[in-house]
């Protein structure tokens, strides 16, 4: 379990650290586009909300979305193979 532990450590610090040693990148995600042109079709429009994090650049953005959706198909991988658990030993008591 600690070896499990320490793994997960890594994984963490390995996703984490572009965001603290990339400052600027050239690549621009979709919320840049979609931001530039709202401001060409209405100029006077202002953002209801301001960012809390505002990411360094376009490959830490799509780090940080390829980061969320292996933890979210960990999730659902973990909740179907208990499934798929419960339902064999199920099998095998009757």
């Amino acid at each position: 379990m600690k070896r499990n532990g320490s793994l997960l450590l890594l994984a963490f610090i390995i996703a984490a650290a572009p965001l603290f040693v990339i400052r600027d990148s050239e690549f621009a995600g979709a919320d840049g586009k979609a931001e530039e042109a709202v401001q060409t079709i209405a100029p006077q429009y202002k953002p209801w909300v301001q960012a809390i994090f505002e990411p360094p650049g376009g490959e830490v953005e799509t780090l940080l979305f390829s980061v969320q959706a292996a933890i979210g198909a960990g999730i659902i991988g973990y909740i179907i193979g208990v499934y798929k658990g419960r339902s064999s030993r199920r099998d095998e008591v009757k």
